[in-house]
């Protein structure tokens, strides 16, 4: 799984030597560095998980001294941050790869679970538990915006009679009763007052709940699947996450959008 593991460390040193290659030889130099340390970062993830990770066992690696690389990273929080932004971005470009053809919900569905399982350490940097001691900058709220929405788009594309306003979807229940309904309303009203997620787009509080029952849902059987909660249960989570998708898109959302 270490191949696996080290593909986030991999696109962005691709890109790092990319983007050095019309700079000044100081500057390829200083960008082959950073890349080569953030692909050791990677592996130590992979190994030990992010809270341990440590500039001083990856100048170690290289064979270099602590201090030298901190003329690189100021710190593990640098560091860190790089991976995050790394990962965010290599998620939003390829979500918004998927968009940019037309893609609706469920195609947007498995770009995710698709760039998931090509990388779960990756996954778990940025949707994971938090690394203790760490706050991420701002800008990193920005990236994540951007993949909020392009999802928030193609949930607005499905209609006010969209799929996930019943046959099985986010208000299935709402027509069941007054006590299911009322929660729903309920939540409809807060989220209308609550919506700084949202990057100021203008969406109606039905697509807002659209778009956070699609991203809470699948976002839990997917860290439950990567986490290995459902070995040895004996079912296919491909199909308990197609499942999923059914549930929020219902029928009408059922061909390939």
């Amino acid at each position: 799984m270490a191949e696996s593991d080290a593909k986030g460390g991999t696109e962005a040193a691709a890109k790092d030597a990319t983007d050095a290659s019309a700079a000044t030889p100081r500057a390829r130099y200083r960008a082959q560095v950073r890349a080569e340390v953030k692909e050791h970062a990677w592996k130590q993830i992979a190994e030990a998980g992010a809270s341990a990770l440590s500039l001083n066992a990856i100048a170690k690696q290289m064979g270099v001294s602590g201090p030298a690389l901190y003329r690189y990273f100021a710190g593990r929080d640098e560091l860190i941050t790089e991976l995050i932004r790394d990962a965010y971005r290599s998620l939003a470009d390829a979500v918004r790869a998927a968009a940019a053809t037309g893609a609706g919900v469920r195609r947007l569905a498995h770009v995710l679970r698709g760039w998931a399982l090509a990388d779960p350490h990756r996954y778990f940097l940025i949707f994971g538990t938090p690394v203790p001691g760490y706050h991420a900058p701002e800008d990193i709220t920005g990236i994540s915006q951007e993949i909020m929405a392009d999802l928030l788009a193609a949930c607005a594309a499905l209609g006010p009679d969209a799929p996930g306003e019943g046959a099985g979807g986010v208000q299935s229940g709402a027509r069941a009763g007054a006590s299911v309904a009322e929660p729903s309303a309920a939540f409809d009203a807060h989220i209308a007052g609550h919506r700084d997620w949202a990057g100021g787009l203008a969406a109606p509080p039905a697509v807002l709940r659209r778009a956070l029952a699609f991203w809470t849902r699948l976002h839990g059987v997917l860290s439950l699947e990567l986490a290995g909660h459902f070995a040895g249960m004996g079912f296919d989570p491909a199909l308990l996450y197609e499942a999923e998708l059914d549930g929020l898109l219902g029928p009408e959302g059922r061909p390939g959008g």
